[in-house]
């Protein structure tokens, strides 16, 4: 009885192109390699096709291959029953790809061998040996993609270029060994014109049809291949790219992560936070709107733009989303935007950290002026003048006036604990009616303790010395657990109360229980001495303490609930 026939087809990869253009290849040593092993095996029917499925330069962790997808195409249409590697990650190095290739091969009918590694896949074992080897291949290829990203963070780090399309303005260093950049005169002075348009401008759309005029293009660069890439005139994104690029400065950026190059820079630092600063500024005005907002009582929708930064020195950057039909504004550290979503990033409401800056400026001007030191020397005549313009320049700030905070904050820096702000000299001796020689130094800077505190979904910023704020809620609340505590003790059964006022009585009675605060507790609350995150919700989350100390460290109290 003569053996069925076993028509086999051979599978060849390799991750990478190196060498596939020479006579010899690994390719052609795997095939070879499987073509003796299928001759091997005549006497049990074994043929070798004549089709090659060579997949040159493809990794194996994916399944989107074109010779692979042949090959399932022809098992398909069973004219293969036999697949034939020479080992098994050649055919893929993903477990879970491993398991959908074995369902389909089954249900065609078909099976697979690896010419170094002796497997059946009929059998039980056979699999679990198969997925015990696959586990270890999708391991080794893990491991090997987490120590190239450490690899290119590690020499980012150091400043180097890690390869690819140079930007405009550098070409690849001559010496194919080294990893780096050199300037490249002609296509610098591009860049230079494109940045100094941008600063006259400050509008990308009339940057981009003056670059046009100026017959400016963007990067060609030629291939290994022949192919062309480039050359064309600037369009709106490539030029914003551009003005974002942190390279024209010195710098690599990894991430989220800006390092010191080993490149030359083409434009000084000046020049490039000149504009990061106007770019920030655009992002935050409404379109259709023009206006800008440096000048000491000028309208600006955002007037922190480009003022501010967070702990990690990044900028914070106005942003706004929609709730509701509402615009919600906020800002946020720069790189949450230009490079996605990080944990330790700043999200700050807007209306709340630009009121919060402004008080802090008002009671650090008003505290000053109290003791007379505003100017850098005493006079008794002047002193009760300025401190009068003092009091009038604060209620302004500390109502909002429209472009008073821009004018005034020159810069600022964002902690965790703390805030420091630094005025503009020549805008404050202009608000206050002085020569900028005759305020004292120290009044330009501000240091002020700086708190965010979470409330549900919202977040509140605490700026300087919190003064005594009552909340509403906090009040009503205790109010009403006094009244119901009354009526419980009158005879008043829960049930007639809860119908009364229209509430359940889990209702009344978790709410009833603020009565049982310490007098201190509740006296703090009457005057608004609590903690900021001291909420109705935080209490009734939990049963009260019947012990005060209990209560006091419970709802962040001091152990004199006096002193918060």
């Amino acid at each position: 009885m003569t053996k069925p026939r076993i028509r086999c087809a051979i599978y060849t990869r390799k991750s990478s192109d190196e060498g596939l253009d020479q006579g010899f290849n690994s390719l052609d040593a795997q095939a070879e390699a499987c073509a003796a092993y299928i001759a091997s095996q005549r006497h049990e029917g074994w043929i070798a096709g004549k089709a090659r499925y060579d997949d040159g330069g493809i990794s194996g962790g994916t399944l989107d291959r074109p010779a692979l997808q042949r090959l399932l195409a022809a098992i398909d249409a069973g004219f293969v029953q036999m697949v034939v590697v020479y080992k098994i990650d050649r055919l893929t190095r993903s477990l879970a790809d491993f398991a959908k290739l074995v369902e389909r091969f089954d249900a065609a009918g078909c099976s697979f061998v690896s010419v170094t590694q002796a497997f059946n896949t009929a059998s039980s074992m056979g699999r679990l040996t198969l997925n015990v080897l696959l586990s270890f291949a999708q391991f080794e290829r893990e491991v090997t993609a987490e120590r190239i990203r450490d690899k290119i963070a590690a020499s980012k780090k150091k400043g180097l270029w890690m390869g690819g399309v140079p930007p405009l303005g550098y070409d690849p260093h001559p010496d194919p060994k080294t990893r780096g950049l050199v300037v490249n005169a002609e296509e610098a002075d591009t860049v230079r014109t494109i940045f100094t348009l941008y600063g006259d401008l400050s509008c990308l759309n009339a940057v981009m049809h003056r670059a046009i005029e100026l017959g400016l293009r963007s990067k060609l660069h030629r291939f290994r291949s022949g192919r062309v890439q480039g050359g064309n005139p600037f369009s709106r994104g490539q030029i914003y790219a551009l003005l974002r690029n942190p390279i024209y400065i010195g710098k690599i950026r990894h991430k989220t992560q800006l390092w010191g190059g080993q490149h030359e820079a083409i434009l000084d630092e000046a020049v490039w936070e000149r504009v990061q600063t106007k770019l920030q500024a655009a992002s935050a005005r409404p379109r259709g709107r023009k206006g800008r907002g440096d000048r000491l009582g000028e309208t600006r929708v955002a007037p922190l733009t480009g003022k501010l930064r967070d702990d990690t020195g990044d900028r914070l950057t106005p942003t706004h989303t929609r709730r509701h039909g509402r615009q919600i504004r906020y800002y946020v550290s720069n790189r949450m935007i230009s490079g996605g979503t990080d944990p330790h990033g700043w999200r700050l409401p807007a209306q709340a950290l630009e009121q919060a800056v402004a008080n802090v400026i008002s009671r650090h001007l008003v505290a000053l002026a109290r003791d007379h030191r505003i100017c850098a020397e005493a006079d008794l005549q002047q002193g009760d003048a300025v401190r009068d313009r003092v009091r009038h320049l604060a209620s302004q700030l500390s109502a909002g006036t429209p472009g008073l905070l821009a004018g005034l904050l020159a810069e600022g820096h964002i902690g965790k604990n703390r805030i420091v702000l630094q005025l503009q000299a020549k805008a404050l001796a202009e608000a206050l009616d002085l020569k900028p020689g005759a305020i004292d130094p120290a009044v330009h800077r501000i240091e002020a303790p700086f708190a965010l505190r979470r409330r549900g979904v919202e977040g509140r910023i605490v700026a300087g010395d919190r003064a005594p704020q009552p909340d509403r809620t906090l009040l009503r609340a205790l109010s009403q657990a006094h009244a119901w505590l009354a009526d419980l003790r009158g005879g008043k059964p829960l049930g007639e109360i809860a119908a009364a006022t229209g509430h359940s009585e889990s209702y009344i009675r978790t709410r009833a229980q603020l009565a049982f605060l310490s007098p201190e507790i509740q006296g703090a609350i009457l005057e608004g001495r609590q903690p900021t995150d001291l909420t109705l919700e935080r209490v009734i989350r939990k049963p009260v303490p019947l012990d005060w100390d209990a209560q006091a460290r419970l709802y962040g109290f001091a152990q004199d609930p006096r002193h918060p």
